[in-house]
Parts: C-alpha cells; structure tokens; sequence
C-alpha cells in the first residue's frame, strides 16, 4: 500500500470507524434492561414492605409494614403466599417459623389447614357428580343417604333440605362450625358428629329449608356422608382421585387425622398468645368443611382452574355451566361452593391455630392464596390490600372508620356488666375517649371507639359492639351473633 492510499485509509478509519466504535462503547457502558426476574423481584419488594392495616381512621395518617416486622408485631409464627398471574403461578413465598420447638421455617412445600375452603373444594365433587346424573342438587339428600338419615320434622313437610341448599346455606341447618379434637381425643364418626355425638350439637333442620341464609358447616358434612354413602369409598379417597389429583394437587390432602407420612411437611398451629395448638394440629372428621391440608401453591390450582373455566367459558375439571351457576352470588354472597360477589369469588378458612384465604378475580387473570398458622389472621387482609394495590385489581379496600365524640356524661349509661349466656360476663367501662371492655372470655381487653350512637368498634380488628337501649337505658349489647343482657 503506497504511501498516499495509505494516507487515504487513515483517513477514512479516523472520521468513520473510530467514532461507530465509540459509540457501541457508549452503548455497551449505558443501563441494561431490566430482567423480568428483576421486576419480578422489585413488584414482591413493594407488596413486602406496603403493608397497610385494614383498620383505618378518617383523619389519621396510614402507616406502612414490612411483611416480618408486621408478623412480629402481631405474634404471627408462619405465613405463606402464592399468587398466580395470566394462568401461572407469578410467585409463592413463605416466611417465619412452621414449627418453633423443631426451628422448622415456612416454606412453599409447608401444609396448611384451610378451614372452611375446604368447602368450595369438596362442593366440586358434589357438582361433579350432578354432571353425572347421581345426583340432583334440587332432591331430597335423604333419597341419597344410605348410612344415616337427616331427620324430617314440621319444617320439611313442604320444603326439603337439598344439596343446591347445603352448598349455598339456605338449608336451614343448625352447627355453623366446628373446633376439631385434639391428638388423643376419641374421633368420632361422620353420623355420630351429625346426632350430636361429638363435641357439637346434632344436625338438624330448625327453620324452613329454602327461607333464609344462615351459615351451616353441618350442611357440608351431611353432603360428605352423602358423597361416601353413593361412592363406597372415604372420602379422602375420593376427593384425591377425582379433584386433588386432576388438578395437581399431589401433596394435599382430606386426610384426618393427619398420617404421619405428612407431618415433617405440616405447619404447627399456634393461638393468639403464641401457645402450641395441642397435638400440634387439630383433628376435623368434618373433613368437607374444614378438613383440608394443603399449601397455597396448591391450593391456587383450584382457584386457577375454576378462574379459567369462568373466564374462557370452557369445560374443563367442571363443564361450563356449572361454574357458571356455581359463581352466581346467592343470599349473603354465597354461591354454590364459594363466595362470590362482583369482583371475586373464594373462601376463607378458619381452624383451631390456622387462618386462610383465598380470593379470585372474576374479570382480571390474577388469584391469591394465603396461609397462616395462628389464630390471628389478620395480617392476611393486611397482604391481600398491599397485592390488590400493587396488581391494580379492584373489590378489595380497606375498611375506614369514621369516630364521633362522645361525652363521658353520653358514655356513662353504657357502663356496666353484661351477661352472655354462651360466653359469660363482660364489663365495660370509660377509657380516654372511648370504652374499654373486658372479661375472662377475651384473651385481653379492648378499647371501642364511637362509631355512633349505639355502636362501638374494637379499635385493633374494627369488630363491632352494638348497644341496645329501651328509652334512656341501656338493656343489652350485642357482639356478632351473641347477645348479653345488662344485669349491673
């Protein structure tokens, strides 16, 4: 190369090459973008630490949690999550302790009771066999029980206890729900529980079937029985081979009490003051209605498999009509299974040292499981706002107290000992500016703040304290279904 075209290419490599590699050095030097695993992680970091309560104030300023410190502020040993996403599983994470005595952490593999949404669970197979032809939800459930017979009386000489009845609880059935026994206890079995054998009251028809609602865990044990009676088989048995296991869930389980194979798995279930549950789980023979032992990365499946069918209007582990009617909100939001309203459908979940919920959404692809092992739930409405917030999804807000003053002089006829024939006494008395009440049957004291007149709310979980006065006197206060009379 001679020394002018030697000259020329210098040239050319100075004003063209030299600026185009300085520039993909920019390029490479700039901000990469980010991974989904980074978004992902940032979205989880946001829910984590935008824990807010579900108790709020007018007025007052809303503090935020981190997801730990609330679980220890609140004596939370365990929690579990799992969210599902456009039909996957986005993310499931658990934290804190399974077992404090065995240093055992909450994982995702963790077992959970889930209370009461066993119920929609076990309603799919009750539905599965009306698909068939075994049953009709509209018959008499006696036509279908072989082993034991729910007894007739004045109320069902026109109307008729039915399985459409017992999965929405307008059976007008007695026993709302049970506590379980304890490691030890003597089980009894499915019809002894029903007559009144075990530690509740029998089941029994004590109002027209039909008229009203009213919450029957009874009515999802007779539909147990029934399933056994038509099937042969137990029910753990059945639910594993025709639901648990069709749609994944392969270490959930009916099973009570709990086979030993499951227990280096299962969370230990702890009370309010952080006491282990004896036997370190209960036992629910009632295993349609509180039965169930599951995670929520299981658990979810349901949710996701009913959520499809619903939104995709296609057959799947359920024919499409009978998701669709089963989703229909009936009285007090009940459909035939779940809870359904506009927004979601799901169920929460109650047993002795465990709380759960489980909500999905009608119109967005987006369902949520949690899981706790205590009594105390109530960090879980706590996370489910923080998840609602971050994903956009509406139907969950938080609850938003208005107080009124109240003079002590105003304050002062409501003073005094109520007597509650189910529970005992409780005394109320003036505290700051509000109420205080008291008694052996609350693990602590409370302090009401004036919501109006007559009502008062627990300033901790909102719950509501009703006075009842005939003219100037007060004569009773009412807390959820119970009534306690005035007596000083």
């Amino acid at each position: 190369m001679g020394p002018p075209l030697k000259a020329k290419f210098l040239s050319f490599y100075m004003r063209n090459i030299i600026p185009f590699l300085f520039v993909l050095h920019l390029i490479s030097c700039g901000p990469s973008k980010k991974t989904d695993q980074e978004i992902l992680a940032e979205r989880i970091s946001r829910i984590e630490n935008g824990l807010q309560p579900n108790l709020q104030i007018e007025g007052d300023s809303v503090p935020q949690f981190n997801i730990e410190d609330r679980m220890r502020e609140l004596g939370i040993p365990g929690v579990s999550i799992a969210v599902l996403h456009n039909g996957k599983i986005e993310w499931a994470k658990g934290y804190g302790t399974a077992d404090s005595v065995e240093n055992r952490l909450v994982t995702t593999e963790t077992l959970f009771l889930a209370g009461s949404i066993s119920k929609p669970v076990a309603a799919t197979r009750a539905h599965q066999l009306a698909e068939q032809g075994v049953i009709s939800l509209d018959s008499n459930v006696n036509l279908y029980l072989s082993s034991w017979k729910l007894p007739e009386n004045e109320f069902t000489q026109t109307e008729k206890v039915t399985t459409r009845r017992m999965l929405n609880h307008t059976a007008g059935l007695t026993v709302w729900g049970f506590p379980g026994y304890d490691k030890g206890d003597t089980i009894p079995s499915v019809s002894e529980v029903l007559d009144g054998k075990g530690n509740t009251d029998s089941v029994r028809v004590y109002k027209k079937p039909g008229e009203s609602w009213m919450y029957s865990g009874g009515g999802y044990t007779i539909m147990q029985l029934m399933i056994t009676d038509l099937e042969g088989k137990t029910f753990p048995e059945i639910m594993k081979a025709n639901v648990l296991d069709p749609l994944g869930m392969k270490n959930s389980t009916f099973e009570n009490p709990l086979p030993s194979k499951y227990h280096s798995l299962a969370a230990t279930g702890y009370r309010s003051n952080g006491k282990e549950v004896e036997g370190k789980w209960p036992i629910y023979p009632e295993m349609a209605a509180a039965g169930l032992w599951t995670t929520p990365s299981e658990l979810i499946l349901w949710a996701k498999e009913i959520q499809q069918i619903q939104q995709n209007q296609k057959d799947g582990l359920l024919k499409t009509g009978t998701v669709n009617e089963m989703l229909i909100p009936g009285m007090n939001d009940h459909g035939l299974g779940p809870v359904s309203n506009e927004h979601t459908f799901g169920h929460g979940g109650a047993d002795e040292g465990f709380r759960a919920n489980m909500v999905a959404w009608k119109n967005h692809p987006v369902a949520v499981v949690i899981m706790v092992n205590s009594d105390n739930g109530s960090i879980m409405q706590e996370i489910l706002l923080s998840i609602a917030r971050e994903y956009k999804l509406p139907g969950v807000e938080p609850s938003i107290r208005k107080v009124i003053n109240k003079t002590v002089e105003e304050r002062t006829p409501l003073v005094g000992i109520y007597k509650f024939p189910e529970l005992g006494e409780a005394t109320i008395s003036i505290k700051d500016n509000g109420l205080e009440i008291s008694a052996e049957w609350l693990e602590e004291s409370f302090f009401l703040l004036p919501q109006n007149d007559s009502t008062y709310f627990n300033k901790k979980n909102g719950d509501n304290f009703t006075f009842v006065y005939e003219g100037e006197k007060v004569k009773k206060m009412k807390v959820f279904r119970f009534e306690g009379e005035k007596i000083k």
